[in-house]
């Protein structure tokens, strides 16, 4: 890898996810000599902007990864599972933003605020985990190193944008279609969404969620608790931006309020937002755009022993997911 200023590629430029990766690596200034925006054959000679500069699209192949010493990957499971092997057999690392390699032992699965050191292990591929499984890391991990996890409770409320451009477009169209009285249709999900709460939309494993068993299994990797108990529901709601959860924790030991609070304001990658009284608590709209993980609604939950209850909230399509890779990218420079 070249000292600091790495060739980079992107796979999967011109998707919703590849597109917010361009805007983090302006955002963040990351170094780079080149950046070579790859996707399917379908987008092959469609530009993008990077850096106030319009770069062709290529389909992605063998011969146009040669060479690049970080490649983000944003196109799918079976795209990784083509091409980041060969990234890593050629010398360079893959950050993986699909859930193809999360599981995968010799594969690390990091979240940089929570473990970040196991980039140390990487053997050429680096896993990104899920946009649930990001932010509910980075809130977890501090409380679990000041008193103990031992069960977890979580109800997600994801946005659309978490399922791709064409939900997001589905909404849109359903938003207006209600507006002007008419009947709002739905192709892409299996239920209209506009003015609707989803408590399905993924594939399902028995009488779980894809997502729900994703979670769960990336959360007990990244906090390396692999018996945490853990229940979820994941329902996608009609918001464009922004992933929240309410969470429920039991503990270790007991934790005031207050001082968890003051815990996870001290923690990296966190903003505290929590004046209930003033109605001051994390919202998708407000969190859009941001890099942090927003935490509120903190107070205890006396339903269980050492229980506390919070909200949190992260854009879904930077700290959920770009931003988080980029991180990554970051610690790959640092530790090289």
């Amino acid at each position: 890898m070249k000292p600091s200023t790495p060739a980079v590629a992107l796979v999967g430029a011109t998707g919703a996810a590849g597109s917010t990766v361009l805007r983090v690596l302006e955002d963040r200034a990351f170094p780079l000599c080149e950046l070579r925006a790859l996707a399917s054959p379908r987008s092959e000679g469609t530009t993008v902007t990077f850096r106030d500069a319009q770069l062709t699209v290529a389909a992605v192949s063998p011969s146009r990864l040669e060479g690049c010493d970080i490649v983000f990957f944003a196109a799918g499971g079976a795209t990784s599972k083509a091409y980041a092997p060969l990234v890593a057999a050629g010398g360079g690392v893959a950050v993986d933003k699909s859930s193809f390699f999360r599981m995968d032992p010799e594969v690390p699965l990091v979240v940089p605020e929570v473990n970040g050191e196991k980039v140390r292990d990487h053997r050429g591929i680096i896993a990104n985990p899920n946009c649930v499984a990001i932010p509910l890391s980075v809130a977890l991990a501090p409380l679990h190193r000041a008193f103990g996890l031992r069960h977890l409770t979580v109800a997600t409320y994801q946005a659309a944008s978490g399922a791709g451009r064409d939900l997001v477009t589905e909404l849109d169209l359903q938003v207006r279609d209600d507006a002007a009285g008419r009947q709002p249709s739905h192709s892409f999900y299996p239920h209209v969404l506009h003015g609707n709460v989803i408590p399905g939309g993924w594939k399902m494993h028995g009488d779980d969620t894809d997502e729900e068993v994703k979670v769960v299994q990336e959360v007990r990797r990244l906090l390396d608790l692999p018996d945490l108990g853990v229940g979820i529901t994941t329902v996608r709601v009609p918001v464009t931006v922004g992933h929240a959860a309410a969470v429920w924790v039991e503990l270790e030991t007991d934790a005031d309020p207050a001082a968890a609070r003051r815990i996870l304001e001290g923690a990296p990658g966190i903003r505290v937002v929590d004046d209930p009284a003033a109605q001051a608590y994390p919202t998708p709209r407000e969190v859009a755009g941001s890099d942090e993980v927003h935490v509120g609604r903190i107070r205890r939950d006396p339903s269980r022993e050492h229980g506390l209850a919070l909200f949190v909230v992260a854009d879904n399509l930077r700290k959920g997911a770009a931003t988080n890779a980029v991180q990554v990218a970051e610690l790959v420079l640092e530790y090289r």
